[in-house]
C-alpha cells in the first residue's frame, strides 16, 4: 500500500477511535504532507505509527493526530513519533506545543507525562446529535 493511501487509512481508523467524524482527510493529508507536518513512523522500513502538527500560530503548535494501528500498539511507537514531532517543533520555533488527550485512557497519558508534557486543563465536550430541533413559535 502506498504512503497516501496508508495515511488516509490512518485518518479514518484515528477518527473511529475517537469518536469522531473524519472531517476531511483526504485535504488534511495533502496539505499537510505537503508543508512536512506530517510524519509516518517506520520501524525496519515498516510503517507503524503517525503523528502531524498544525501550522504555527502565535508561537503554537499542536500535536494531531497521533496514531498506531492495533496491531502495533504498546511498543512504544507512538511516544517515539510524538516526542520527535514535539521536539522539531520547539527546534522549528514554537513556543508551546500542546496535545489533546482523552483523561480516560491512562496508557496515552502516561505516555505524554513521561516524554514531557503536563496537564494544564481539561474540558468536556457534549453531541447533541439526535437530539430535538427547536421548533419555530407560532405566531400569536
Amino acid at each position: 500500500m502506498r504512503g497516501r493511501e496508508l495515511l488516509l487509512r490512518w485518518f479514518h481508523a484515528f477518527a473511529a477511535d475517537i469518536g469522531q467524524p473524519a472531517g476531511h482527510p483526504e485535504r488534511a493529508v495533502e496539505e499537510r504532507t505537503a508543508e512536512g507536518r506530517l510524519t509516518l513512523w517506520e520501524d525496519g522500513g515498516v510503517p507503524v505509527s503517525m503523528a502531524g502538527v498544525s501550522p504555527r500560530i502565535a508561537g503554537t503548535v499542536r500535536v494531531a493526530p497521533v496514531y498506531t494501528p492495533p496491531e502495533h500498539r504498546g511498543r512504544g511507537y507512538a511516544a517515539a513519533v510524538t516526542a520527535e514531532l514535539s521536539r522539531a517543533a520547539r527546534e522549528a520555533g514554537a513556543d508551546e506545543v500542546l496535545l489533546f488527550a482523552d483523561l480516560a485512557n491512562p496508557t496515552s497519558n502516561g505516555v505524554y507525562v513521561r516524554i514531557g508534557y503536563r496537564a494544564v486543563s481539561d474540558r468536556l465536550l457534549i453531541s447533541a446529535e439526535g437530539a430535538a430541533r427547536p421548533r419555530p413559535l407560532s405566531p400569536g
